[in-house]
This record gives C-alpha cells, structure tokens and sequence, in this order.
C-alpha cells in the first residue's frame, strides 16, 4: 500500500505526473500507475489530476493506494538450468533476462512460474503465494546461481544460513574502470534512494549495513587514474567523502572482479561498485552512460559464478560452480580483442 504526502521541489518541477511518480516515487509500472491515477486515487492540490498534468513546484501530491488483489500465480511449461535436486532443495542457474518472481504487471514468465511447474506442490510456502520456494533473489538481468526451497524445513535452515553469512555466494562481474588494487572491501550502508524511489543507494537514512568483497582477476586497458595506494580498506560512513574524491572513472577501461557478498542487500554489488567509481559494465541504472561496447549486453555484465551452503538435512557442506555465460565470455573475448594482453 502507498499511502503518502509530498510537496513538488523546484528540481522537480516540469514533469508529467505519471512520469515523475513512476521514475520517482512509486514502485510501479506506469501503465498500473496510469489506472490509478484514473481511479483518483492520486491526487493534486486535494483534487483528482490526469496522468499529463505538469507538476509544478509547491504542489502538493497526495495518494492512497491500496495493496493489490492477490493474483493467482500459474505454472508454465518453462525449461529451467537445474544444477542439483533433491527432496529439500533445487540449485537453478538462472538464465539472463529472466524475473525470480512476479509482480504488478508482471505475472508470467517468471521463475516461480517454472518453478511451480516442475515441482508441482513440493515447494516451500513461508514466504507466501507469490513467492513460493524462494530463498533469496537475484536481478532480472544478473545470471546465475539461486537455491529455491521445496520444503519449510529447507527454507528455515537456508534463510538462517543468509542471515549469519553462511550461505556464501561469489560473482564475477566487469566494471567500467581499471581498479588499481588486487583486492578490497567496500562497507555502506544500502538503502532506498530518496532521489529515485525505484533505485538503492549509498546513505545513512533507513539503509542496512552492506559488506562486499572482491578482488581483481583481469585487467583491460592502461594504467589506473585512481589517487590510492595499496589495499582499499573498508569504508565507513565517515570516511566517504574523503574516499568520494579521489576516486576518478577511467571510461575506456574495463577490469574483470570477482565479488564475495557479505551480506545480500538489494543490488547491493551494482550500488557498491558503482559507489567507488567502478559500476558494473552494461548497467544503465547504476552506471549512468553506457558505451558502445556495453550495449551488447541488454543489461549489466554480472554473473552469480558460485553457491556455497549447508544442506539442511544432511549437514553435508556443498558447493555449485555455474559456468561462464555466453554473453559474458563473448564481451571478454571482445575485451581482449580491442586491449590486447591483459595486464596482471
């Protein structure tokens, strides 16, 4: 439900009224948004509004949305990537482009969709019926490893294993940038953004702490501009903006990471690397502008490579390798191609 008050800045003045909020504030298409913005459940000055009006600054936005009818969630006949099964668990290798679970006007096509398929009943229904089976997610455009529970028992065990970083999860991804240290630690705190209700940020304000850690594996391009030496220690809320200034994009260089997730915060890699200077090739939600090489992938160059946990009823320690995908090893072939030798 979204129930809410705001008054339209100067920066903010200008806009057509769907667009802003659904760019802005809602976390909604903006067609779902269109049809309740007709049904004058938002509204302008106190009166109903139309999905062109231009806001202006100083008016004052009201809306009261309520909480969705439930949808009832269908099987299909969709092909899943399934690493291992049993009676507990499935590790899927979730393909780029595919949505883990549905949402306002996006009901089909999802993971669940074919998880619900293949499993029939045998999943998991602690986190309700939108998102059975479901541990912990990954973005539509990130592939790679997830673990989706059939039973509550295997679903109580994993979610305490995310919760005391147990249930350790590796990415590779290319960054924009030539990061100049072997290896390092990004600690910030993830949160909303206040600027753009649909994205996260860096910031002290209702966020949670966020730890990642990487390190480098390849490097394409010249040296560094980056002003730093030695390892990158953790930051600190206090240390950002001395960290904040020194740090310069290198547009034409690329380096190839390796990221271990301390904790699982909403695009949590994505708005860290960004954060230091280095956002994730081909992403054009964090990464601003995105170049000529990078379009090619439809989305950011981020691979969940390795899953490491403990089954829940065996206690038997497992690990799952996804490999390289297609369009990943094809831009680093295209890396190599157009830099050369790779520095070390």
């Amino acid at each position: 439900m979204y129930d809410f008050k705001f008054t339209i800045s100067n920066e903010e003045s200008g806009q057509r009224l769907d667009k802003f909020l659904s760019e802005n504030i809602i976390e909604m298409t903006r067609n779902a948004l269109v049809k309740q913005i007709e049904q004058q459940n938002i509204s302008v000055n106190g009166k109903p509004s139309n999905k062109k009006y231009i806001v202006k600054t100083g008016d004052i936005i009201e809306a009261y949305i309520p909480d969705p009818v439930a949808y009832e969630v269908s099987a299909e006949n969709i092909p899943l990537k399934i690493i291992y099964e049993d009676d507990d668990l499935l590790i899927i290798d979730k393909p780029k482009g595919m949505t883990v679970h549905p949402g306002p006007g996006n009901y089909s096509g999802t993971l669940v969709n074919a998880l619900m398929y293949h499993c029939g009943n045998s999943l998991s229904g602690i986190n309700g019926v939108m998102r059975p089976g479901i541990v912990h997610r990954i973005d539509k455009n990130t592939s790679g490893l997830l673990v989706a529970a059939k039973t509550d028992f295997a679903h109580n065990s994993l979610a305490v294993q995310l919760k005391e970083h147990k249930l350790c999860r590796k990415y590779i991804a290319v960054v924009k940038g030539n990061i100049k240290q072997n290896e390092g630690t990004v600690c910030a705190p993830v949160g909303r953004s206040s600027r753009d209700r649909k994205k996260m940020a860096v910031t002290d304000k209702n966020s949670k702490r966020a730890v990642t850690h990487y390190k480098v594996l390849e490097r394409f391009g010249g040296h560094t501009r980056r002003v730093t030496s030695g390892p990158l220690p953790a930051q600190n809320a206090d240390e950002r903006t001395s960290f904040l200034s020194v740090s310069e994009l290198a547009d034409n260089y690329f380096t190839l990471i390796e990221c271990q997730l301390e904790t699982g915060r909403t695009h949590q890699i994505r708005v860290h690397m960004a954060y230091i200077g280095h956002p994730i090739a081909g992403d054009d939600v964090y990464g601003a502008v995105v170049g000529k090489a990078e379009k090619e992938l439809c989305g950011q160059c981020l691979h969940a490579k390795e899953l490491h946990l403990t089954h829940p009823r065996t206690q038997e320690n497992k690990a799952f390798i996804s490999d390289m995908p297609d369009y990943f090893s094809d831009f680093l072939l295209k890396l190599r191609f157009i830099f050369g030798q790779a520095h070390e």
